[in-house]
């Protein structure tokens, strides 16, 4: 199943490119917050249900429906090489099984189409869906997020940085007229999305029209883009670009910073909405009680401060990215 997307009234797929539309101006935009989870609300595919009206899929009347299989899938957000996450997770993978007696597997996914592809297709179970794409994996694959990597004192969340070369001409993003940029992909917030709407907003630039635009797939492409010289510059979550540097696979005099964005909320982990409810809270208990201290995840995250999980919901939360998606004239028709 490839996802469509509509942006302002063009249609696209998860996997393909199109011309940005002429944006909203953020200021606008958060005045639309309301409307904003309106739409997100309407925009949930008809094979679920929200009578909660908390804009995520409800659990299923019919136990019929409800999953109870005995080995739970995982997938991280395919952010970057997936073999390198499959480690960096194993021990949390490690606790999730002995809290909810299952075996656990995790599953590396190269895109977030096939991660929200897997999730609808009922071979998902839990899931880090990032930033950007949590909007369509609820609406299209019936995720229902509950938590998110914080810091000690719970605060939470990630830039948007446009970088480039460091011996490069482009010293601020008025520079980019004429030039390309990298995006990520359409689904990704940091990577396309916030972008396409500040770059309208604040400087009136529009990819297409200002600029050329190409599309790398992950932040790490568009990262090491940079770093090698294939990109001009590229839009990329700045979490991916620490957890880069702090494992030495680039260094700071790599690359150059000319943009960074207000914060956003960071990947959010949950589950399908039809896994078995008892299952469902051992997995809310498995991040729940999860020990950091001397862990995997926090060697690797630690760079970006995050040192726990956080209860959250996706209308608290992922408000302001409902903000710019409708600032993008974003819809989505998973039917």
């Amino acid at each position: 199943m490839t996802v469509p997307l509509t942006y302002a009234g063009k249609t696209t797929s998860t996997t393909g490119v199109f011309p940005l539309p002429n944006l909203l101006s953020m200021a606008v935009a958060t005045v639309m917050l309301v409307s904003a989870s309106v739409s997100a609300a309407d925009d949930l595919s008809s094979r679920y249900q929200d009578e909660n009206g908390d804009l995520v899929a409800d659990l299923p009347d019919d136990e019929s429906a409800w999953v109870d299989p005995e080995t739970l899938v995982f997938a991280y957000t395919p952010v970057e090489d997936p073999a390198v996450y499959a480690d960096v997770w194993a021990g949390f993978l490690d606790h999730m099984e002995e809290v909810t007696g299952k075996r656990v597997e995790f599953f590396p996914v190269q895109s977030n189409a096939a991660q929200i592809e897997a999730m609808r297709a009922g071979r998902l179970h839990v899931a880090g869906f990032n930033t950007g794409s949590n909007p369509l994996a609820v609406n299209c694959a019936g995720f229902v997020p509950f938590t998110m990597m914080a810091r000690e004192d719970d605060s939470f969340g990630y830039e948007m940085e446009i970088i480039t070369q460091p011996d490069s001409d482009i010293d601020s993003p008025e520079d980019l007229e004429g030039r390309t940029l990298a995006f990520t992909s359409e689904s990704s917030n940091s990577g396309y999305k916030a972008p396409s709407a500040l770059l309208d907003s604040e400087f009136g630039l529009v990819a297409g029209e200002d600029f050329d635009s190409e599309f790398s797939g992950k932040h790490d492409n568009s990262i090491m883009g940079v770093v090698h010289g294939d990109y001009e510059a590229a839009a990329i979550a700045n979490s991916v670009l620490k957890r880069m540097v702090s494992r030495d696979v680039i260094d700071e005099d790599d690359y150059r910073s000319i943009y960074t964005s207000t914060t956003f909320p960071t990947t959010g982990y949950g589950h399908v909405y039809n896994l078995h409810p008892d299952v469902a809270e051992d997995v809310k208990q498995a991040f729940d009680t999860f020990e950091w201290e001397g862990s995997a995840l926090q060697e690797e995250f630690e760079n970006s401060g995050e040192a726990k999980f956080i209860p959250i919901t996706y209308e608290q939360h992922w408000d302001v990215i409902r903000t710019i998606d409708e600032a993008n004239g974003v819809s989505y028709d998973c039917d």
